[in-house]
């Protein structure tokens, strides 16, 4: 998004591959640390939000929205 442009959080429905989603699961542990019990407390969806958002923002999604080709 542009600089002047605020940004809002949309709660969508998206299609992904499970290895997408896999590899968004493997490396969210790795950068985690696990508890006293040896479990990892990380919140995956946040993760995988937090993933696509930088991806749509270093691709160029607002130009991409602006086209109506790709509708």
């Amino acid at each position: 998004m542009s600089e002047s442009s605020p940004l809002v959080r949309v709660h969508v429905n998206i299609e992904l591959s499970a290895a997408s989603l896999q590899a968004v699961v493997a490396n969210s542990k790795k950068m985690a640390e696990p508890d006293e019990n040896g479990r990892f407390r990380v919140d995956t969806a946040d993760a995988l939000a937090a993933l696509i958002s930088t991806f749509l923002r270093k691709k160029g999604f607002e130009e991409f929205a602006r086209n109506v080709d790709n509708y």
